[in-house]
């Protein structure tokens, strides 16, 4: 079977091709010939120091050939980076599928050294955001044709980016300040996120896709919870700037605070199914966590520590 048969037996099971059992038995089956065919903690260990010592040395003799290169040989160059990896990837993909799928890695990584490279080499319009969201396309892209969970993070990582970027570029053309409480929405669709991706695994379903996002959940939760108690601090000063803050949302705000909450809550029902309940408790525990910290003025309160002592014991469930 292909290296992402998680990913096909998932389909297959939704699809009701096979049942809950036949599948147990398939995935029982998989396990047992990759363990046997060696793909122990060595070879993980190998294939990671490999990866970042060929990534590492492809940016090097890039950046100490770099002055010396023309814009047309920069470019060439920048691509056939992206190609290489890729096409080494595709090339061995039947003999030694984990190496394959570190080449198809590494090809995502040198696609956004390379988009960014190629922003500078013909000095395109300095709006960086633009660049992660290429990168992320990307990603997307990559994961659709190999269903590797590598590109999963990539994707699941630089999506939030970019909305990050995107919204604090917004923040820093727009107004005079850059100030905390304007990163509210991007710190809450994070936290949500962050709760999607650590609920990603479900008794039926744990392939590396899946395990992959609940470390990355799991990575990326107490700073998410911290970053949305730093941005929820009541507005007692610049009331200016808060009303034209307001005016230039206008209409969107409710709108966007609603994306919030609601897009991660739909990739979490499309993550968990009917499980997806978990997910509507964590939803309304981060809008009192929200309610909770700006009544408490950028201070420690009572009721914040009871929401966030709730939120310890249900993770601990």
């Amino acid at each position: 079977m292909a290296a992402n048969w998680q990913g096909f037996l998932e389909r297959w099971r939704d699809a009701g091709c096979i049942d809950a059992k036949a599948a147990a038995a398939i995935a029982a089956y998989e396990a047992s010939q990759e363990r046997a065919s060696g793909w122990h903690w060595q070879v993980v260990v190998a294939l990671a120091l490999g990866a970042s010592l060929l990534a590492a040395g492809i940016l090097l003799f890039v950046a100490a050939h770099w002055d010396s290169i023309s814009p047309a040989c920069r470019f060439a160059l920048a691509l056939t980076m992206v190609a290489l990896t890729h096409i080494g990837g595709a090339l061995t993909a039947r003999r030694f599928s984990a190496l394959a799928i570190t080449l198809h890695a590494i090809g995502t990584v040198c696609l956004g050294a390379a988009i960014f490279l190629t922003g500078q080499i013909f000095h395109l319009q300095a709006h960086w955001p633009n660049g992660l969201l290429l990168w992320a396309l990307g990603a997307w892209a990559a994961w659709a044709l190999l269903r590797d969970w590598p590109q999963a993070v990539f994707a699941a990582v630089l999506t939030p980016a970019w909305f990050v970027g995107e919204w604090r570029e917004i923040v820093r053309m727009n107004f005079d300040h850059d100030l905390s409480w304007m990163y509210a929405i991007p710190t809450i669709t994070t936290l949500m996120l962050a709760l999607t991706y650590l609920s990603a695994i479900t008794p039926e379903k744990n392939s590396a896709t899946r395990k992959a996002l609940f470390w990355i959940g799991a990575l990326t939760l107490f700073p998410a919870i911290s970053a949305v108690w730093l941005t929820a601090a009541p507005v007692r000063r610049n009331v200016d700037l808060f009303a034209a803050y307001a005016k230039y949302l206008g209409g969107y705000q409710t709108v966007l605070h609603m994306a919030a909450y609601f897009v991660p809550l739909l990739i979490a029902w499309r993550l968990r199914g009917k499980r997806v309940w978990v997910n509507v408790l964590a939803m309304i525990w981060i809008f009192f966590l929200t309610a909770t910290s700006s009544t408490a003025r950028g201070q420690f309160s009572w009721a914040m520590f009871l929401v966030l002592a709730v939120g310890a014991v249900a993770l601990i469930q």
